[in-house]
């Protein structure tokens, strides 16, 4: 059997090659000569899986190793004869420590401190000033209830929200009064004093589309003052309402980690945010073996091929004394910042805009943790 892998997948070598024989290529420079006779692509959101890559060839199956598959056109896929799996939930608490980071960050540097400013990110604060207290006076509102906003709400029920909205009209439609008590997207902005979006990027004719879900409509009604934080899709947002938005001080500051027109992102809006980052929330390694193992099953299954080896597919140990961006002050602040800082990452990609693959592609070692390792 033949494979191509996009080569940016990590923790790949030596396991791939058990199913047979395998090429490895950067994702958006898999093309159509690549896959000719191949029979199965493991890949990532770079590559666009459609007739235009796979007309004609010997491919029967792909694995994307992420939750999203808006790269993969399933309806010609389906149309072609040739099976796909994603991988659901693969780094879901990857992206709930992101979205905890940049909330212990945001209380660190005042944004609701009674009165207070927000300081810039990479402002020096001290351990003091990181009061957890005052989760207990906000309301999260979660945009999309799926694996990674479950994570998320189990994580802001740790942190003390006040209270936690869950949006989700797709699962409200499906599970009834036998679901949670879920809310529209227009109460989550009347009320909500934090948005978090965690949807897969949809468009009309499918139900509930979440292209631009976040549009001008949606920042008319927003509470004043909210911040707004987006790890979902970078279209799910629409980039030109929420730099108004922002500027007419409706958002008092965002989060954004997927960006309409990536690479190419709005330079603007990422001079504004207090937090931009180069689509990377899901890339812990913990995440990143999840998604590594659950695609080598699936294609070993798919084959009728022995999968047991891939259960040894895992994340390396960090170094002792350990710190995820020694050189800033959130290890300092608090135990979960000294596992990862998003802050780190914001810098990289504010100096240098241009290098947002390769900040993606070059990502350090990131561990989600747990109370063994935060203590």
């Amino acid at each position: 059997m033949k494979l191509v892998i996009d080569s940016k997948i990590p923790f790949m070598h030596g396991y791939a090659e058990l199913l047979g024989d395998v090429t490895y290529k950067a994702g958006a420079e898999i093309g159509p000569d690549d896959v000719r006779d191949a029979d199965a692509l493991i890949v990532r959101t770079r590559t666009h899986c459609d007739k235009m890559l796979l007309e004609g060839s010997k491919v029967q199956f792909i694995a994307t190793a992420t939750i999203g598959y808006d790269h993969l056109d399933t309806a010609w896929l389906k149309e072609a004869g040739i099976a796909w799996t994603n991988c659901p939930g693969c780094n879901a608490r990857s992206v709930a420590q992101y979205i905890e980071a940049v909330l212990l960050q945001l209380a660190a540097h005042g944004c609701w401190r009674t009165g207070g400013e927000l300081l810039p990110a990479t402002a020096r604060v001290t351990r003091g000033e990181l009061d957890r207290t005052v989760f207990g006076g906000l309301t999260l509102g979660i945009v999309g209830v799926g694996h990674v906003g479950t994570q998320v709400l189990l994580m802001a029920e740790r942190l003390g929200f006040k209270e936690v909205l869950l949006c989700d009209p797709l699962r409200a439609a499906h599970e009834g009064a036998s679901g949670p008590d879920f809310v529209g997207l227009d109460e989550v902005a009347e009320r909500a004093d934090v948005v978090t979006f965690h949807t897969p990027l949809t468009r009309e004719p499918q139900p509930y589309p979440t292209f631009h879900l976040a549009g001008r409509e949606f920042f008319g009604k927003l509470r004043k003052g909210a911040v707004v934080i987006n790890s979902s899709r970078g279209e799910v947002v629409d980039t030109a309402a929420l730099k108004a938005a922002m500027k007419a001080g409706r958002v008092r500051t965002a989060v954004i980690d997927t960006w309409e027109h990536e690479p190419g992102i709005d330079r603007e809006l990422l001079d504004m945010v207090f937090v931009g980052t180069p689509h990377i929330a899901g890339y812990s390694a913990d995440g990143k073996a999840n998604g590594t193992r659950m695609s080598l099953e699936a294609v070993a299954g798919h084959f009728g091929l022995d999968a047991s080896a891939f259960e040894a597919v895992s994340a390396p140990e960090l170094p002792e004394g350990f710190a995820y961006y020694p050189e800033g002050v959130g290890h300092l602040l608090a135990p979960e910042l000294r596992l990862y800082d998003p802050v780190r990452d914001s810098v990289a990609l504010k100096q240098c805009p241009d290098d947002f693959e390769r900040l993606r592609g070059n990502y350090p070692l990131r561990r989600e943790g747990g109370n063994s390792l935060m203590g």
